[in-house]
């Protein structure tokens, strides 16, 4: 009995980690392909539901969140020193906002989406990346775009004012989507 609660709690902990090598898609992938957790799965028919090429998904994940599934903003200081509210209620892989995730749960009938969850964030950026095509539209490959509507959501994007910290997002989420499309080039077939 012993012995299954320690193999339990490890597949649960090799879940929760961060991949080593975020800057390498295929290794990513390689370190996610588990029984429980196939990242890879998820992120081809993410590809398949939406439009979103993978490498776009991906950076928008890194850019975000660095693969941390339990990534939140800082809290600011009362005081200078005392830890106080987080800046936004940003949550998980995607990092998205309280009001976005319960508009994506609704539209989708997702009713039981956790930001945390790996899957169900990388279904979430698709969704929301989609809803960036349709409402001001921006092509599905152009991950720079993408990303700061991300950012900024719809309006704030079609505003047209994007902040200094949006464009350098996205143009590491341009980089990175690069990078990735790369390597998965060469990883060999899935």
């Amino acid at each position: 009995m012993r012995c299954v609660l320690i193999v339990v709690l490890l597949l649960l902990a090799g879940c929760a980690s961060v991949p080593r090598q975020t800057r390498d898609a295929c290794a990513i992938f390689e370190q996610r392909d588990g029984l429980f957790d196939n990242w890879r799965r998820a992120a081809y028919s993410v590809e398949r539901e939406y439009g979103v090429p993978v490498p776009v998904l991906m950076a928008t994940i890194y850019t975000e969140s660095g693969f941390r599934h339990n990534a939140r903003p800082p809290r600011t200081k009362l005081f200078g020193f005392i830890p106080w509210k987080r800046q936004s209620s940003a949550l998980g892989f995607s990092q998205a906002l309280d009001g976005t995730w319960a508009r994506y749960k609704s539209e989708t009938g997702r009713w039981m989406a956790k930001r945390t969850d790996f899957g169900d964030a990388i279904r979430f950026i698709g969704w929301y990346h989609s809803e960036s095509n349709r409402t001001n539209g921006i092509a599905l490959n152009d991950t720079y775009r993408l990303y700061i509507a991300y950012y900024h959501g719809h309006a704030g994007y079609k505003r047209g004012n994007w902040s200094g910290t949006a464009k350098t997002g996205g143009k590491r989420a341009a980089n990175m989507a690069a990078m990735y499309s790369r390597q998965l080039k060469s990883c060999g077939s899935w």
